[in-house]
């Protein structure tokens, strides 16, 4: 039996793997289909669970930002539909998830203090969806299981005993009391995906290191909750600058493309 086990897992690897759009090698084993079911599912609960803002100066700068972010996705994910909604809720924080779901808390807005800064985090939190992160995390968190049987729960979050690892695995862990959501290599993916998809945007990627110097800022009397599972300011920054180079020319090609985000709070 034990043999048997192994024999499918290897299969499943195999058959699941992929390549992150820095190269990395991962495993996926799940279908868009199946992890767009995940995230809606993840997302209708978390609307149910926490307040939503409902000023319509607020959620029109949400919008605008997110918009032309998603505007300069991969085909797939810019043409599907995406459900923006802003949270009350006073930690500095987003989210984004499978099947085109966004969610920004208020509090973030307290420390992305323009356009530019919140789309880094738009960006990052994108970038997360189109490189397959949830699929990576959900696929090995089934793999940590003997038959899979957390895979096999899924899709029914109806099932409080799987809830929590749904949840986690969709990068949505810290709201729910675990502490890494995802792991250091993918939110350090996600930093330099993120910075591409906001500079060609049209966005100023120059805003990004400002971003995180707030960040840094905000946490000096405790750490915000969006970089509680992010690696340390001071190296993400590090990584930025190198990738800022081709960021800003990737902005002047955006300018010259007549993207000009305009997004005012």
């Amino acid at each position: 039996m034990k043999k048997l086990i192994m024999a499918v897992l290897a299969t499943a690897v195999l058959a699941g793997c992929k390549t992150s759009p820095t190269g990395r090698t991962q495993i996926a084993l799940y279908s868009d289909q199946q992890m767009s079911q995940m995230g809606q599912a993840s997302f209708a609960e978390m609307k149910k669970t926490q307040p939503v803002n409902t000023d319509p100066g607020v959620n029109a700068y949400v919008k605008c930002i997110a918009d032309d972010v998603i505007a300069v996705l991969p085909n797939e994910y810019a043409k599907q539909s995406w459900e923006v909604v802003v949270f009350e809720e006073d930690s500095a924080n987003a989210f984004a998830l499978p099947g085109g779901y966004i969610g920004v808390h208020t509090g973030l807005l307290k420390v992305a203090v323009n356009q530019d800064q919140l789309a880094t985090v738009l960006g990052h939190e994108v970038a997360h969806v189109i490189a397959e992160h949830s699929n990576e995390r959900v696929s090995q968190n089934a793999l940590l299981q003997t038959g899979l049987q957390v895979g096999g729960a899924a899709l029914d979050m109806g099932n409080v005993q799987y809830r929590g690892e749904i949840m986690q695995a969709l990068g949505l862990g810290a709201q729910y009391g675990v502490v890494l959501p995802f792991s250091r290599s993918h939110e350090s993916e996600a930093d330099i995906v993120g910075l591409d998809l906001m500079a060609k945007a049209g966005f100023n990627p120059e805003q990004s290191v400002s971003l995180w110097q707030n960040m840094s800022a905000a946490g000096s009397s405790g750490t915000p909750e969006f970089m509680s599972t992010h690696p340390a300011p001071g190296n993400r920054i590090k990584e930025l600058q190198k990738h800022m180079s081709d960021a800003l020319k990737a902005q002047q090609a955006a300018k010259a493309k007549g993207k000009t985000p305009q997004c005012k709070l």
